[in-house]
């Protein structure tokens, strides 16, 4: 089943055409990437797609339902969840707090704490950390607590920008890991991530973006193999 479409999407920063007749699907369990040299607009798609940029043309449906207009507020409520590049955490909040920050748009609180549960399996090192303040954390915390803020709205779609940007080897590792750990779980992810081989080694399917524009899609398995791509985003 198709949750997320986009179709013909143009994306304009005043006189910048920063997206230019992006399409894409993505499907329920899937893990999907975005990969792209800086500037190919892989961020602009998931702002347009959370609704904090707006398409001039195109439209944006999630499950069928047209969320081009949508407010981002709005679409915080209908089962997207957007990591921004940057981890923006709430460093003056304990891990617990933005935790919880995650989970003020649902009305089932009875299932909070349960839910707190889930996601100090997915990164125990939170649970470790509950008291502390988010802005005391490493870089690698930080990137689970925003992840883990975001898992605590119950998404059917995860937006993940960079997560593993600034992050030592082993914690780009162990970011991957827990990306494939949350889809197993049931949620979708649409991945934006400028370390293409990793992005491919745990993604479904793949898009490749150049200048604001889809070149290229397929199997992630194909990708990688793909001699364009291994030159340009593998480093062979």
């Amino acid at each position: 089943m198709t949750i997320l479409r986009v179709e013909g999407a143009d994306v304009y920063y005043g006189n910048i055409h920063a997206l230019k007749d992006v399409s894409l699907l993505v499907e329920r369990g899937e893990i999907v990437t975005l990969i792209g040299s800086n500037g190919a607009g892989k961020t602009t798609t998931l702002r347009a797609i959370s609704g904090l940029a707006h398409p001039r043309r195109g439209t944006i449906a999630l499950e069928g339902k047209d969320i081009t207009r949508t407010p981002a507020h709005r679409i915080a409520t209908l089962g997207i969840a957007h990591v921004p590049e940057g981890r923006r955490v709430f460093g003056r909040l304990t891990v617990r707090e933005n935790l919880e920050m995650g989970a003020y748009t649902r009305h089932d609180r009875d299932w909070i704490a349960a839910d707190l549960d889930e996601v100090f399996a997915v990164f125990p090192r939170l649970k470790e950390r509950i008291r502390q303040t988010a802005g005391t954390l490493s870089g690698g915390e930080q990137q689970m607590l925003a992840m883990g803020r975001a898992l605590m709205a119950r998404p059917q779609l995860l937006l993940l920008d960079e997560p593993s940007m600034g992050l030592a080897p082993l914690l780009v590792e162990q970011i991957f890991r827990s990306v494939t750990d949350i889809n197993r779980a049931g949620t979708t992810v649409l991945l934006v991530e400028q370390n293409a081989y990793m992005a491919l080694q745990v993604a479904t399917r793949g898009y490749v973006l150049q200048t604001g524009s889809v070149v290229l899609s397929g199997p992630a398995e194909s990708l990688l193999a793909n001699e364009e791509v291994r030159k340009a985003y593998l480093g062979e």
